[in-house]
């Protein structure tokens, strides 16, 4: 079960292209912890594997917030209103570590895996595919592996950016940039991840399942 949710509309200090407020709109349910997976650090910035970072900017651009230094190796930026909290956290513990900082912000703040979005690359998607889940696997994904393995459990809702087909070695590969082909494709997948973001904090996780998996 998923933690009480708030009234549709946007989020407090929303800009940009947050959904439009509805009046009497249903309460819905939420993750509470939103974390984008990626690796610190100008080396990585504009990597495959860094695809989660990619999208967690521009949902706290929407959101009008700015990630600032947590109480460990993390960065986050917290919003909402009432008991409608959430929080943006980008792991600064290296991609195969990034359970670490998930767990300890989860434990910190009572959330429970049910209420955490995690938000990865994929390699076994096409460029331009998202695909969310309530569950399941790692996938061969280090970090979110990292994340079930520190929560114990795989019912952990995921966000998966399709950043493949994967060409020659693997680390390589993740640890490359878009090629100069890919990149207008590439900064339209992060946009579109970033609006299932919303969706699913607005909607819920089968109403942008519904929309966005394909």
């Amino acid at each position: 079960m998923l933690g009480p949710g708030v009234e549709g509309g946007s989020p407090p200090g929303a800009t940009g292209r947050g959904p439009e407020v509805k009046r009497n709109a249903p309460r819905v349910e939420y993750p509470f912890l939103i974390a984008g997976l990626g690796n610190p650090g100008p080396r990585y910035a504009d990597t495959r594997h860094n695809a989660g970072f990619q999208v967690l900017d521009r949902v706290s651009k929407l959101f009008g917030l700015e990630f600032r230094p947590g109480a460990g190796r993390w960065l986050e930026a917290n919003g909402g209103r009432g008991d409608g909290q959430y929080s943006l956290l980008k792991p600064l513990t290296y991609m195969n570590l990034s359970g670490d900082a998930v767990a300890a912000v989860a434990e910190r703040r009572g959330i429970g895996p049910e209420r955490i979005l995690v938000v990865c690359d994929d390699l076994d998607l096409s460029l331009g595919r998202i695909r969310i889940r309530r569950g399941g696997s790692s996938g061969g994904q280090k970090g979110l592996r990292s994340i079930l393995d520190r929560l114990e459990t795989n019912d952990v809702p995921r966000l998966r950016i399709g950043v493949g087909p994967r060409t020659g070695d693997t680390v390589d590969f993740v640890l490359s940039p878009f090629e100069k082909d890919e990149n207008n494709q590439a900064l339209e997948l992060f946009d579109r991840a970033a609006d299932a973001v919303l969706e699913i904090l607005e909607s819920g996780l089968d109403a942008a399942m519904t929309r966005f998996n394909g």
